[in-house]
């Protein structure tokens, strides 16, 4: 990295998932090989096929929406976290602005689709949250968040690109610090419209496995604080990790299948590699993006072992997809936290549900049970329907 541009530290993390309604929930859970899967009763089916996911109980609505409930959450324990050594009386952290970029695919949707109804009531306020963009101002306007602020609905890459531009908010002095949170709820709009992708599985996530079969949505959020290191030191925080790299781009190939032998992840990990000024060697362990279906885990294993060559082997390759489910807007954001505790506990979830090595996907799992190792650099895969690739590479603060 150039001497004169600011460092990216990451500085709070936040969390509600099926495993749990905080960051250390959810990762115990995750290393406990606990699934998060299990029947789905939020709505009636209708004669649905799909009739498993990882669904949140327990946690009323806000504004009448849980996505907003659940992005609420994760963005208070992350500000929390990153004040505490300051003051527990309020959330913000400073007078200076706060920047605020949320990921998502179907934004409150949950609230939203009560509009479309014949019933709706009151139509209005429904209607609101029919646009994301509404969910990113109220958390703003609720949360004090007087900086830049943005919407990204990117499929399931949103999450770690809404990461890669906050990072670029604060490289480029346009922010000093930057809150982000990935987040989805589940609802009949957009559970017929996940059912209708055809890459559900009726069977249990099985990534990178030869009997896998497909992927099992989920609902949640995961925020994480960005800063400066100059502002966070300033400030008296303390930095958990920092952003090293990060890239997007897309496939520019197909709507829903990957490139051929995962190009566009590929040339995306090669950008986030040149980003932290990085050789493929330094990455000591990968978090997969892994949904389990065919094709991605396929196009995943095939750039890993372009990119990585003869390194390959020895990188220990992880999704916790396989645990926790598909995320969705969260997806990104959920791992990068997953990520950062593997860098500061030294340990890495497994992959669960592994039976059945591929030999076409010829990646070091981590499969079954937790493994220790020493980190220094990590690297999040994502990727999303539309084509969009995203990662991120962290280090060790």
């Amino acid at each position: 990295m150039h001497p004169t541009l600011p460092r990216i530290v990451v500085s709070g993390l936040g969390a509600i998932t099926p495993l749990g309604f905080s960051v250390a929930e959810t990762w115990q859970g995750l290393l406990a090989c606990r699934s998060a899967v299990g029947p789905l009763d939020l709505f009636p089916l209708d004669g649905l096929a799909c009739a498993q996911a990882g669904q949140i109980h327990g946690l009323a609505p806000l504004a009448g929406s849980r996505a907003i409930a659940f992005a609420m959450a994760a963005c208070r324990e992350a500000l929390g976290q990153a004040q505490s050594e300051i003051t527990n009386c309020e959330l913000r952290i400073t007078n200076s602005p706060v920047a605020l970029i949320a990921a998502t695919n179907f934004g409150a949707m949950d609230h939203g689709e009560k509009a479309l109804t014949e019933n709706a009531s009151p139509v209005a306020d429904a209607a609101r949250n029919l646009c994301p963009h509404a969910v990113t101002d109220l958390l703003a306007a609720t949360l004090g968040l007087t900086g830049p602020r943005a919407t990204l609905t990117l499929s399931c890459a949103a999450g770690a690109a809404a990461l890669a531009h906050a990072a670029s908010l604060i490289r480029h002095n346009r922010a000093e610090r930057v809150l982000v949170v990935g987040y989805d709820a589940l609802s009949r709009f957009a559970w017929s419209g996940l059912c209708a992708l055809r890459t559900m599985t009726r069977d249990r996530v099985r990534p990178f496995d030869c009997h896998r079969s497909g992927t099992i949505f989920s609902e949640g959020a995961a925020a994480l604080l960005l800063e400066s290191d100059s502002a966070c030191r300033a400030r008296g925080g303390t930095p958990l990790a920092e952003l090293l790299g990060w890239s997007t781009n897309n496939n520019g190939f197909h709507m829903a299948a990957p490139a051929p032998h995962g190009a566009g992840t590929a040339q995306a990990m090669r950008q986030a590699l040149a980003c932290a000024d990085l050789l493929p060697e330094a990455v000591d362990h990968i978090n997969a993006h892994g949904t389990a279906t065919q094709a991605n885990d396929l196009a995943e294993a095939q750039a890993i072992a372009a990119v990585f060559g003869p390194h390959t082997p020895r990188i220990p390759v992880t999704s916790i997809k396989s645990s926790l489910g598909h995320m969705l807007g969260a997806a990104g954001t959920i791992e990068a936290i997953a990520s950062i505790l593997s860098l500061r506990e030294g340990v890495i979830p497994p992959t669960t549900n592994f039976e059945t090595p591929d030999p076409d996907c010829r990646v070091n799992l981590v499969a079954n049970q937790r493994q220790e190792a020493r980190l220094r650099h990590v690297l999040s895969n994502s990727a999303g329907i539309g084509g969009g690739n995203a990662v991120v590479i962290l280090g060790s603060a």
